[in-house]
């Protein structure tokens, strides 16, 4: 299950929390387009407990597309690095 909750501040931050999968990026990804704009967006991951390989593959196209992520595991950070030598 992912919680995502929204604030913002000068910038747009949805706080994820949970476990990502395929299933629940649709979800996310039309959150993030309807917030595409002026403002900066970020993700933050703190509270990301588990994340599969499509949702590594979605973070590094957040990521290419300017979206920042924010507390990001170092697991989670270094499997973005590997898929983005792979390809």
């Amino acid at each position: 299950m992912l919680k995502i909750q929204r604030s913002s501040n000068g910038q747009v931050v949805f706080t994820v929390s949970g476990q990502m999968d395929e299933d629940n990026i649709g979800e996310l990804e039309v959150l993030l387009r309807s917030e595409m704009g002026d403002r900066r967006i970020v993700l933050d991951l703190k509270d990301l407990t588990l994340a599969g390989r499509t949702a590594i593959s979605f973070l590094g196209r957040c990521e290419d597309e300017g979206i920042t992520l924010e507390n990001c595991a170092v697991y989670v950070r270094e499997w973005i690095r590997r898929e983005r030598h792979r390809s």
